[in-house]
């Protein structure tokens, strides 16, 4: 447990740390990077990386989510996004990133941006998206939001979703509507005939919350980056490291509390380079979220551009599309290299392996015991 610190009299507040301010540390074994195994499997699906693309329309449509499958990862494509709602959606991204590289003001930008979510989402559109997924022969992975999932889960899963991922910036086991009625995620999650992922969460208690729904996975962090502006909006900032290592806890709670059933542990935020996808599986985390590093992919719909969902917020945005990435990257070599450069931005997960085999670790449950030391 992180320590304590008095901020006031009568207050006090948990010290807790980020990525950056944790170091992984060696080992006296080393391996070979071929004697490494990055894959994962969540309930009956397996992966060669441990990697879900973040749900922003920005860097994943039906076609670089095939793509990402092929590649050993899992693609998300967001249930709710312009995909959804638009016949030509990548006009309307085209749209969006000429406004926003001419605009005035960012504000001129946000209002595009819900603009262009605010048309409502087609059945049928949403089912050809899955379609495109489906056909391309990979696991079948699509966001909603708690708001909406009461209302399309069984669209999806008749479409062909596989894995459903219930998604916001926070959620909780029991998501309040204006209404006053609830979605109980775990009444929800038991009628449904797909595994689930729900996040985000940030600690222990709500990890621990959202295990007991039946979850197949926990999405840990709000998905914060350059774009996201949760923190300025909300006050709401996570400090990843630990956020992580207390879901891991939970994870191991849970376990022991149900006589082995395991759920993963998904970090999602504030991941920009190799180092931090390393060190956020060495916190604990089975697998990352990643969003703003595929805006480095010559495939990204956005071409280098970035916003994550909650931008397109109709009352509360949370972010805008800001040029984050060169697009001008094979996404082949940016998930698995080699390299270009040495800035820990391409080859994310042949770096994962390396970090691993410096340290002398097999594959990732083992790497989730490594040491780590922090910086100050």
């Amino acid at each position: 447990m992180s320590d304590s610190v008095e901020i006031g009299m009568g207050r006090t507040a948990r010290r807790s740390y980020t990525l950056d301010d944790i170091g992984i540390v060696p080992t006296r074994r080393t391996r070979s990077s071929a004697d490494i195994s990055t894959a994962w499997q969540i309930d009956a699906y397996r992966f060669e990386i441990p990697l879900l693309t973040q749900p922003s329309d920005a860097v994943v449509d039906p076609d670089t989510a095939v793509a990402v499958g092929r590649l050993g990862g899992l693609g998300v494509i967001d249930g709710e996004g312009l995909w959804a709602r638009h016949a030509e959606p990548r006009r309307v991204i085209q749209e969006l990133i000429e406004l926003a590289e001419t605009a005035e003001s960012t504000e001129q930008v946000v209002a595009a941006v819900q603009q262009a979510y605010s048309a409502p989402v087609s059945v049928d559109l949403l089912t050809e998206a899955v379609h495109t997924l489906r056909d391309g022969g990979g696991t079948v992975a699509v966001r909603l939001s708690p708001q909406n999932a009461g209302s399309l889960a069984q669209q999806v899963i008749s479409a062909g979703v596989e894995l459903l991922v219930i998604q916001g910036t926070i959620v909780s086991a029991e998501h309040v509507q204006g209404s006053g009625e609830a979605l109980n995620l775990k009444s929800f999650i038991a009628d449904l005939d797909v595994p689930v992922i729900v996040g985000g969460c940030t600690n222990y208690q709500t990890a621990t919350h959202l295990m007991r729904t039946g979850a197949a996975g926990v999405i840990v962090g709000t998905g914060a980056g350059m774009t996201s502006t949760t923190d300025e909006v909300l006050g709401i900032e996570v400090a990843m490291a630990t956020a992580i290592a207390d879901a891991a806890a939970a994870r191991r709670s849970y376990l022991d509390e149900t006589g082995g059933r395991y759920v993963h542990v998904i970090a999602a935020g504030d991941i920009a380079t190799s180092a931090d996808v390393a060190k956020a599986i060495a916190c604990g985390a089975d697998a990352v979220m990643l969003g703003e590093p595929l805006s480095e992919a010559d495939s990204a719909p956005a071409a280098g551009w970035f916003w994550p969902p909650s931008a397109a917020h109709p009352a509360l945005p949370r972010g805008y599309p800001l040029p984050t990435g060169s697009a001008d990257v094979p996404i082949e070599r940016l998930l698995n290299g080699p390299a270009i450069g040495a800035d820990g931005r391409t080859n994310l997960f042949g770096a994962l392996r390396r970090a691993m085999a410096k340290t002398g670790y097999s594959d990732l449950k083992e790497f989730q015991k490594v040491g780590l030391s922090v910086a100050h």
